[in-house]
């Protein structure tokens, strides 16, 4: 198996030496792109994900695992950390780090800071890490016994059970007075959670590589044979409830939407060979600052609500005025309310700023401020900001870097950074960059 690792907007120059691992064989970069088409985040031609030139390569914002034949590649996000400049040899465990704890707040999954690093993201590939990840979890809930479900069960027997099938009994069983025809529940471990496990078990044993996760399926296939088969598409997630009786198992659950396809990723269609477990970082990105932010302001009394709001832009009116139906629907990244009163309004944009000395605009797409004055009339918000990912370019440290009064009123506007890789004090960053005292005594 040949392995590349790039980081997204990057270019891997085609190379026949499989030594050099800053190239990569024309014929697996095919094999490649092949498997980024399929993919419902790869666009029309898969170049969302990968961009199939003359001479190389290059990667778009979309991270994550491509495998094909005999090959896997590797995108990591384009963060800047500090200590960890483009040359340093650690790097590529770095960025592993940063993106597995930001899939953990996302998906609200208890890893602890220093079990990342033992998760072996310094030799192993993005997908090899979460193999390993819910092989872990996923050992520890087995331990005590797989969840049982009452299942609804029908069989003729010789001895009444449940209750009586009298339709049944009277038609089919009219000839056979022996034989009762019993409805009944039977506590079981066939249920659909873990019919969604073991879908996850046999999906990752086709592609996972490292010895250990080999082995850790292979022990995991044996404690599920006895449960029943289902195709991932026929999987019946909704019948899968999480209670207080089963808790543990939430986490997997979260694990398994995210290994099998949930919001942030998409695996590969069609019948050929190949293997997707992408993220789309737009999408991660705003995930991971609106969970912490709930978190951080929870205890000052604010309400966090991501993809909330649902007001329409436009109310259409018939010929004598009277309202009808609505046009436009929004949905704000980020709404922080107190008492149900929308006080700040976050928009995050996976980009990279520019410096003012490039451009006065900083590269601040005009379409997003228009997205953003919109939100604050529709809401009645007077606090609105852009949130973008801090990088070494920018002189200015993380925070604020610019604030602009609303032409026409007192709304503002400001445009921030947030710099990832400090894990330990980012929510409360976030939250003293949402400066909550100031915008809860602004005025209206």
């Amino acid at each position: 198996m040949i392995e590349r690792t790039m980081l997204e907007w990057s270019r891997l120059p085609y190379g026949e030496d499989l030594s050099q691992r800053d190239t990569i064989p024309m014929a697996m970069a095919d094999r490649l792109a092949a498997v980024a088409r399929r993919t419902a985040l790869g666009g029309e031609d898969g170049g969302r994900i990968l961009q199939h030139g003359r001479d190389a390569i290059r990667a778009g914002q979309i991270v994550g695992v491509l495998a094909a034949e005999g090959c896997a590649l590797e995108i990591l996000p384009k963060i800047d950390l500090i200590g960890f400049g483009a040359g340093h040899a650690d790097r590529p465990a770095a960025l592993r780090r940063e993106l597995i704890h930001m899939l953990a707040v996302a998906l609200d999954l208890d890893i602890a800071i220093g079990s990342i690093t033992a998760l072996g993201t310094q030799h192993e590939t993005l997908l090899e890490v979460l193999i390993r990840l819910f092989c872990t979890k996923l050992f520890e809930a087995v331990r005590r016994g797989l969840p049982r479900r009452y299942i609804s069960q029908a069989d003729d027997l010789r001895a009444l059970r449940g209750r009586l099938d009298v339709v049944r009994q009277f038609s089919a069983l009219a000839a056979s007075p022996q034989r009762l025809a019993c409805r009944y529940d039977e506590l079981s471990p066939d249920n659909a959670l873990n019919q969604i496990l073991k879908a996850v078990v046999s999906r990752l044993a086709s592609v996972a590589r490292a010895s250990d996760n080999v082995r850790s399926l292979r022990e995991l296939a044996f404690a599920f044979a006895d449960i029943t088969d289902i195709p991932v598409s026929a999987l019946c997630w909704d019948d899968a409830v999480i209670d207080r009786t089963n808790a543990r198992w939430g986490e997997l659950k979260r694990l398994a939407r995210l290994l099998l396809g949930n919001q942030f990723q998409t695996t590969s269609r069609g019948h050929a060979p190949g293997f997707a477990l992408l993220f789309e970082m737009n999408v991660l990105f705003e995930e991971y600052v609106g969970r912490l932010l709930a978190r951080a302001l929870a205890k000052e009394g604010f309400a966090v609500r991501l993809q909330g709001g649902g007001r329409y832009c436009l109310i259409e009116l018939d010929e004598i005025g009277t309202s009808g139906s609505k046009r436009f629907l929004t949905r704000p990244d980020i709404i922080v309310s107190q008492r149900d009163a929308p006080k700040l309004i976050i928009d995050t944009k996976w980009k990279r700023l520019a410096s003012q000395i490039d451009d006065p605009k900083r590269g601040v797409a005009q379409g997003d401020v228009y997205q953003l004055m919109a939100y604050g009339r529709l809401y009645g918000c007077q606090q609105l900001m852009l949130l973008y990912p801090h990088h070494a370019g920018l002189i200015q440290p993380e925070g604020v870097i610019g604030r602009h009064r609303i032409e026409g009123g007192d709304d503002r506007l400001t445009i921030a950074t947030i710099q990832l890789g400090q894990r330990s004090t980012i929510a409360n960053r976030l939250s003293t960059l949402a400066a909550m005292r100031s915008v809860e005594t602004s005025p209206g």
